[in-house]
């Protein structure tokens, strides 16, 4: 357990320590803490999670350009948990009361082991086990959020991971955001133009690691009759197996897509008064993948 359990300690905190210049609020304390790796640089894509004695999240927030957090809480007990990419995540309780602060200064992250990776070999996305999900602005206000049905992939596992291949091909008619009239639309030729494009597809053969788990997959994506070059920004889960024990291996990835890049214009749909996703467009992939069988 940390605590400040005098009002002179929290005063000299506030005065010469990361307290200094904060006033909580009447009744209020302070939990703050500061993340930095073995070499003790600031990580500044740490996030820090606090929760209460229920185990019910009170404040979750990213780290400041200093890699440091600071909130204001009521008095009581709590579980402060920090965590961030590629690291071991860190855990400690702290105590605050009434005026004072649960000042826990610097902690320290390990690297992590990053997680076995697939044998070599032939693999199969799984579509039961896999989504592929994207979500855009509706002409810059509500978020639109929809997903592919239908689809199937293949993953060739290199000896060396780098040299790794994977080719996705989505049947475009698939695409379902729950509204009827607008995935006809989507469908229809001003968007996708399923009748003459049918499917979107997605071949890389270039994979660079990143460090821990994170990794980068860059490749071609052909969509309404264009292709791109477009890049994933990977984060791989590890191996497990299933409920009938098979092997599988699962990772998430996301990129951002600009329509103009594929010769499907924002600015002219606008112009013919067509209710329309905005210029960008968020992929959120979650993959599953199974030995070939």
């Amino acid at each position: 357990m940390f605590g400040l359990g005098t009002k002179k300690r929290t005063d000299n905190a506030r005065r010469n320590g990361p307290l200094a210049g904060l006033e909580p609020p009447a009744g209020a304390g302070v939990i703050s803490c500061r993340a930095v790796d073995p070499v003790s640089g600031p990580l500044t894509s740490a996030e820090f999670t606090v929760t209460d004695a229920r185990g019910r999240v009170v404040v979750k927030s990213g780290a400041d350009p200093f890699g440091s957090f600071m909130v204001t809480v009521p008095p009581g007990e709590y579980r402060l948990a920090v965590s961030a990419d590629g690291y071991t995540p860190y855990r400690t309780d702290a105590v605050v009361t009434a005026e004072t602060g649960a000042v826990l200064g610097e902690v320290t992250l390990q690297v992590a082991a990053p997680p076995p990776l697939p044998s070599p070999g032939d693999w199969d996305v799984e579509p039961s086990h896999s989504s592929i999900a994207f979500t855009a602005r509706h002409i810059g206000l509500a978020r639109v959020h929809g997903r592919f049905n239908t689809f199937a992939g293949a993953v060739r596992i290199a000896e060396r991971m780098e040299d790794t291949a994977m080719h996705v091909v989505i049947d475009a008619a698939s695409i379902d955001t729950n509204v009827r009239m607008r995935d006809d639309h989507l469908r229809s030729a001003d968007f996708l133009d399923v009748v003459q494009y049918p499917t979107l597809e997605f071949y890389s053969d270039r994979f660079v690691h990143r460090g821990g788990a994170r990794w980068a997959a860059t490749g071609a994506l052909s969509l309404h009759g264009v292709t791109r070059t477009v890049t994933l920004d990977v984060d791989y889960l590890g191996v497990g197996n299933g409920m009938e024990g098979e092997t599988r291996a699962a990772c998430r990835a996301t990129t951002e897509l600009h329509r103009d890049d594929y010769t499907i214009s924002w600015q002219t749909m606008l112009a013919r008064g067509i209710a329309v996703v905005g210029p960008s467009i968020t992929i959120d992939l979650d993959i599953q993948i199974v030995p070939k069988g």
